[in-house]
């Protein structure tokens, strides 16, 4: 999900399976202003709502524009058969810390 993205979504109702966790974050005043702006032309939306729908496009973003940072080890072969080298940029440590906390969201839950 991207930030353009929200503001059709806003527009209808969205769901997803969310944690018991919470966090409590202080704002900025003028972020405050701008999430309060939003809640009034989006009233669909309470201000958690938002706050996650933009916290979930920015994580995306960021993911998007982690650096790739190339290694000397080739992992596989493209199409053409050149190589693909591994990356040994923060990108695979993050999606493996991801994946460990997603693991453990879904153990949690099912319990």
């Amino acid at each position: 999900m991207n930030v353009r993205e929200l503001l059709s979504i806003w527009e209808d109702t969205a769901g997803g399976t969310l944690t018991a966790d919470s966090y409590n974050v202080k704002l900025p005043i003028k972020d405050a202003a701008r999430l309060n702006a939003l809640a009034e032309l989006y009233p669909r939306r309470n201000i958690e709502e938002l706050i996650t729908d933009l916290l979930t496009a920015a994580l995306d973003e960021m993911e998007s524009v982690m650096p790739y940072c190339q290694g000397s080890k080739i992992v596989a072969r493209d199409e053409q058969g050149d190589p693909v080298y591994e990356d040994i940029g923060p990108t695979p440590k993050y999606l493996s810390l991801t994946e460990k906390h997603l693991n453990r969201y879904k153990r949690q839950d099912n319990h």
